[in-house]
Order: structure tokens, then sequence, then C-alpha cells
């Protein structure tokens, strides 16, 4: 009897590259854009159908699923989850078209362990370590816990 395992390696595949990025491997990238002057950090995985903008940076251990939009000058955390599909009938839903799409606009920070749920963020906002997002972020400032609220205005 073969019990031998079928193993799959991480991989940077059919990805758009800007001018300048830096990628530490090991990392699992596909299918995606990064801007011009980002940064992956090793242990990222960042699939199909995402876009990151220029001069990004994009923390270790950070999971990055399908249909996210990350914008310019943000600075995303060690350990970052994103979330696309919420579950909603009790199990993982497989048709991509139910899942929920993120968008990050620019000069956004979100610190380590964050996760984010499929919203949309606000250009200025300021995620703090921990806090899990689970509704649009239209008002710049600093936002804490679970859920994640306002704490203070920028």
């Amino acid at each position: 009897m073969n019990n031998q395992p079928i193993t799959l390696n991480a991989s940077i595949r059919d990805v758009r590259f800007g001018r300048n990025v830096k990628v530490v491997e090991p990392s699992n990238i596909y299918g995606c854009n990064i801007g011009d002057n980002s940064f992956v950090g090793p242990f990222v995985e960042i699939q199909k159908n995402v876009s990151i903008g220029q001069r990004t940076k994009i923390q270790s251990h950070t999971f990055i699923c399908e249909f996210v939009t990350i914008g310019d000058d943000c600075f995303i955390g060690h350990g970052v989850m994103f979330a696309n599909d919420l579950f909603k009938d009790g199990s993982p839903n497989a048709d991509p078209n139910s899942w929920g799409r993120t968008v990050i606009e620019n000069k956004v920070t979100i610190g380590s362990n964050a996760t984010i749920l499929p919203v949309h963020i606000c250009s200025g906002a300021v995620i703090g370590a921990g806090a899990v997002v689970t509704k649009d972020i239209t008002v710049p400032g600093t936002y804490l816990g679970n859920p994640a609220r306002l704490s203070r205005k920028l």
C-alpha cells in the first residue's frame, strides 16, 4: 500500500508585478497584481483576483484570499487574515460568486493578527492588532476590538 501524500510546493506564478517589488520566500502568490515598490514578507499567501497597490507592505504569515483589493501606501501587519466566505449556510460555499469582496483604500494600517471580513475600509483608517472587522469603516480613525469599533477619530 502506497500512502505517500501529494506534495504541493509554495510558488509564485501568474503574477503581474510592478517595478521594484520585493518578495521573501517561501510565499504562495498566484493570479494577482502587486504594484510598484511593494513588499511581501515570508509565509504569505496571496490568492488570485487580488490587487495590491503601490508601496504597500504585507508582513509575514498573512493570508489574502480571493477578491481583496488593497490600495496604495498600506501596511498589513503580521498574521493578518482576510476572509471572503462567511459560511452563511453553516458550511463553506464553493461558489466564488457567493463570496464577499473586500476593498482597503489608500494609507490604511492593519495591525498584526487582525481579521478582515468582506468589508470596505476607508483611506486613513488604522485597525488595531487583533481586531475583527465585520462592518464597513467609513470614518478615518483607530478601530479596536471584536467587533472592531471606533476608538479615536484621526
